[in-house]
């Protein structure tokens, strides 16, 4: 099957663009609703980040550090490098009696502006505290300390990621077909979209005084939609679409356009994949989506905000519009 047309962009009454993707939403009797291809081989990049921290909770490790939901939000996090994101990794770490040297995400500029600018005008570096990922790297080191590893462990053969694996191939349903190296050199292990989607309901549909699978699950899902800016930050669409559903729902974010939702309330899980990458793009399918499933009010602001009806130029002229393409939402 071929990708399915999701969103339009119309300018001058002329259809300009189209992002295609496939999507799924997943139930507790199986897949629900489905566009485009919903075997489609993807990397899931950051949205599964609430997977790789399944055996920080169930190994003991979380407990024994005594890591608090907001840290537990923090691990599954792309975060914007903002103050209160890099105090939080850098407390998380001396907790543990360690230091940004233990950290092997790398560094790149934050998103967050006023950091940014904080370091442009003092001339100062960004260190790996700011990597967006250094939060879910604080989670590995603490499971890590825990089960004895080596330092090095982002290799795909160290216990850290072994465990992440078992419990990633145990939630999609799947044996992964191989895995690529994320921005922050952790491996990121492939799966379909239907894969994501039946995660995601694994977490949705988690009885948090089940066993140790499901009590970690529901750990986490409740953790990122409590801190919807650990999860993001200020202005990013995860935050602003936690917060619009009211700590109801959580939603991740993946680079290259994918994106997931747990809705616990009705436990179900949503996966998408725009497949010529465009953030904007999946924004505005994962909100189509979560109206759809009444997670999310029609009328709240933040939908404006994911699919302008209304797009200006810099001078406040009416340019065009977003569009849900007919068929899709």
């Amino acid at each position: 099957m071929t990708a399915a047309a999701m969103i339009e962009l119309w300018r001058g009454g002329m259809l300009e663009s189209v992002h295609a993707g496939h999507a799924v939403i997943y139930g507790p009797g199986g897949i629900e609703a489905a566009w485009g291809d919903p075997g489609q081989m993807i990397f899931p990049r950051s949205s599964c980040k609430m997977i790789q921290a399944l055996p920080l909770i169930e190994s003991g490790a979380a407990a024994a550090a005594g890591l608090s939901e907001r840290q537990l939000a923090l691990s599954c996090a792309s975060h914007s490098g903002a103050a209160l994101h890099t105090t939080a990794v850098a407390e998380w770490l001396g907790a543990l009696g360690m230091s940004e040297g233990d950290l092997r995400c790398g560094s790149h500029m934050p998103g967050d502006k006023a950091e940014a600018k904080r370091l442009t005008c003092s001339d100062e570096a960004p260190c790996q505290l700011h990597n967006n990922c250094s939060g879910k790297h604080a989670g590995f080191l603490t499971l890590n300390r825990h089960i004895g590893g080596g330092s090095e462990y982002v290799e795909v053969d160290h216990p850290v990621q072994r465990a992440i694996k078992q419990a990633f191939e145990e939630v999609t349903g799947e044996t992964s077909p191989g895995y690529g190296i994320d921005g922050c050199s952790a491996p990121n292990f492939a799966c379909t979209v239907t894969g994501l989607a039946r995660a995601m309901q694994v977490f949705a549909g988690a009885n948090p005084e089940g066993g140790p699978r499901e009590a970690a699950a529901a750990r986490l899902a409740r953790a990122m939609a409590a801190f919807p800016e650990m999860v993001a930050g200020e202005g990013r669409a995860c935050t602003k679409l936690m917060r619009a559903m009211g700590g109801r729902v959580a939603v991740k974010t993946g680079a290259e356009a994918v994106f997931v939702a747990i809705l616990p309330e009705q436990k179900r899980g949503i996966a998408l994949k725009i497949v010529d990458g465009g953030t904007r793009a999946a924004e505005a399918a994962i909100t189509a989506l979560l109206i759809r499933l009444g997670a999310l009010d029609p009328a709240h602001p933040v939908v404006e905000d994911l699919i302008p009806s209304v797009q200006k130029n810099w001078r406040g002229f009416v340019t065009g519009q977003m569009r849900l393409a007919p068929g899709f939402a």
